[in-house]
């Protein structure tokens, strides 16, 4: 433990962060720098600078960085261009934020010198995996310090003990045992744990905070045009937007309609079923805007190409290999897709629901001319008979074999 002597640490300013920010202190005597990122959790950060000084960090080891646009412009598009989406319905929000985090702590890592950065992740989840392996992707010497591995601080109570013990401010809330835990970010709101872990039990709809009940939003529905431009959406209803000002807006208009809850039981990459609920507003509309844009830009072969690529993409995601050389090279092939994913698509979002009801693109390949019941002059008909009996030469030969 002596071979510590500056330790970065994700620093959220709450109970368990604010807790291993002194054990660090304790256990290690090294001097601890705190990373705490804005990726759009919306909760205000300054007393996570305030809690820091407190213990004695020094002000210019304190960092506190918006990484909005970062996270939206470098991450999470780049993972709407595959339509990523987890065992078939997880937009992978907690999944993609974690390995920016890891990025800007090994950056101020090699910035101040550190030799170990630590996270208050638990060895039951993903995350510590997301972490880890971002690190050491960027950093192979790197050491790692997961207090939950290896400290006995294994409860709430013995928690909050510690922290009353080392006078530790704590909110008073914080005293009385959560429903579930929490976690934010400018895609989603994830909840896990506690009342949750019954997976025959419905959840309590007073959880969610970005979204409406379905049955109470508007009996009327919102029209909305999202632009793309080669893959990506930078304007809502003809309003250039930035990649974070846009994904806010979307959940803002995903919130008011009810769109975007998710319960769902997934398999955690460490090996047990978990059973979580979401809220991804704005990610659930720009799914379906993209699949719209693609569905008159993008090639058959190379749309059906991504849909048998997407699982292993989002595995990868969800394990925790952003920065693997196989994820990156499947990201070449999808931005290479990407090229002519230009254009507008019209959704209707209404209680719960989005629709996608129009599209448009100079680069479309819907040709009405050929696709039209009315008479055409491009089209012979004729020629579907030997296309036909092409395919089924096969089966013909196969089904002579059988005696058939």
């Amino acid at each position: 433990m002596s071979d510590v002597k500056r330790v970065v640490l994700a620093y959220s300013g709450g109970l368990d962060t604010s807790v291993i920010l002194k054990w660090l202190q304790d256990t290690y005597k090294c001097e601890v720098v705190t990373f705490t990122a804005d990726i759009g959790q919306g909760e205000e950060l300054e007393p996570a600078r305030k809690k820091a000084e407190q213990f004695g960090v020094k002000k210019e080891h304190i960092f506190i960085d918006d990484l909005r646009e970062e996270f939206v412009r470098d991450f999470v598009f780049p993972m709407f261009r595959a339509n990523a989406l987890y065992e078939g319905v997880y937009l992978l929000g907690t999944s993609i934020a974690r390995p920016l985090i890891a990025k800007r702590q090994i950056e101020i890592a090699r910035e101040l010198g550190a030799d170990a950065v630590s996270h208050g992740a638990t060895g039951k989840g993903n995350d510590q995996v997301r972490f880890e392996l971002g690190y050491y992707a960027l950093k192979p010497d790197i050491k790692v310090i997961a207090p939950w591995r290896i400290w006995d601080l294994n409860s709430r109570t013995k928690l909050l003990d510690y922290a009353q013990k080392h006078q530790i401010p704590i909110a008073r809330d914080k005293f009385d045992e959560a429903p579930y835990s929490m976690d934010a970010n400018l895609m989603h709101i994830s909840y896990e744990g506690k009342a949750l872990e019954d997976p025959w039990k419905e959840a309590d709809t007073s959880m969610y905070r970005l979204t409406v009940n379905p049955e109470d939003a508007p009996d009327k529905p919102t029209y909305i045009e999202v632009e793309f431009s080669k893959g990506d959406a930078v304007a809502i209803d003809g309003v250039k937007m930035s990649p974070a000002t846009l994904l806010t807006k979307l959940n803002e208009l995903g919130g008011k309609n009810g769109i975007g809850r998710l319960d769902l039981v997934e398999n955690r990459f460490v090996g047990m079923k978990s059973r979580g609920c979401y809220e991804t507003p704005g990610g659930t509309i720009l799914s379906a805007a993209h699949r719209g844009i693609e569905s008159i830009t993008l090639d058959r072969g190379a749309a059906h190409l991504k849909d048998e690529l997407m699982p292993r993409y989002a595995e990868l995601i969800y394990n925790g290999f952003w920065f693997s050389p196989e994820r990156e090279a499947l990201q070449a092939l999808i931005d290479k897709t990407q090229e002519r994913v230009t254009g507008v698509v019209r959704l209707k979002l209404y209680k719960g629901s989005v629709s996608v009801v129009g599209r448009k693109s100079p680069n479309s390949l819907y040709s009405q001319e050929y696709v039209t019941f009315e008479e055409d002059s491009v089209y012979d008909q004729r020629d579907a008979a030997g296309f036909i009996k092409l395919q089924a030469l096969r089966l013909r030969l196969g089904a002579v074999a059988k005696g058939l």
